[in-house]
């Protein structure tokens, strides 16, 4: 579109987040994405399968998730198994699951510095955690942060995750830069105030002509 030719802005909601950074991280001769706003996002993956909103294909689903969350089946046909990261089943997550790994540069042997270099430009990364999430498990992978690898047993601030400390998709290189802000908002997943959206949303939509929501 020449009408994105210049750059615009993003605001994403929940697993809107790992479309977004899709755009930004994998697509070619892509317009640049100046501000980019993020309630809620499972950044890091969610440690428990998430609920289906109700219907008997709802319960199927969620069925064959709890089955085998990295069959490749499951994988193809089930858009909420590519962010889910089991702490303790790593190896298979990393083998298996067919988004969330290469969106944040995760196999050590697959790494892409586009991707990095990419998410690096951004102006300016809006994180927004919501205090009471009862979506995203643990909600605190809104900042990037999130278990151990080996089990459950302790969650990881987004600076000490592998992540972060080596830098594998620049978000590091973002904050030193100062352009990460780390939100917190009070509510349920998505629940946002009108005084919120004024104060840490607008802002970031004015600093250029064209904003997509």
């Amino acid at each position: 579109m020449k009408e994105l030719s210049q750059g615009y802005n993003i605001v994403a909601q929940s697993r809107g987040n790992l479309v977004a950074r899709g755009l930004i991280e994998f697509c070619d001769n892509a317009p640049p994405v100046i501000n980019y706003v993020s309630l809620g996002g499972p950044h890091a993956g969610i440690a428990v399968v998430p609920k289906c909103a109700s219907g008997p294909i709802c319960v199927i689903a969620e069925a064959l998730m709890k089955l085998e969350i990295y069959n490749d089946f499951i994988q193809d046909h089930i858009a909420p198994s590519g962010y889910v990261k089991i702490p303790g089943d790593i190896s298979k997550y990393l083998e298996h699951s067919k988004y969330l790994p290469k969106l944040n540069n995760e196999r050590p042997d697959e790494r892409n510095s586009t991707f990095k270099d990419r998410f690096t430009n951004l102006h300016n990364l809006v994180l927004v955690m919501f205090q009471n999430d009862t979506t995203l498990i643990p909600k605190e992978t809104a900042w990037f942060g999130y278990y151990r690898d080996e089990g459950f047993d302790t969650l990881l601030s987004t600076q000490q995750t592998k992540l972060y400390k080596e830098d594998w998709i620049g978000l590091k290189a973002l904050d030193v830069a100062g352009k990460v802000k780390f939100v917190s908002f009070s509510g349920d997943h998505l629940i946002v105030a009108y005084e919120e959206v004024v104060k840490y949303i607008v802002p970031f939509l004015m600093q250029t002509s064209l904003s997509i929501l």
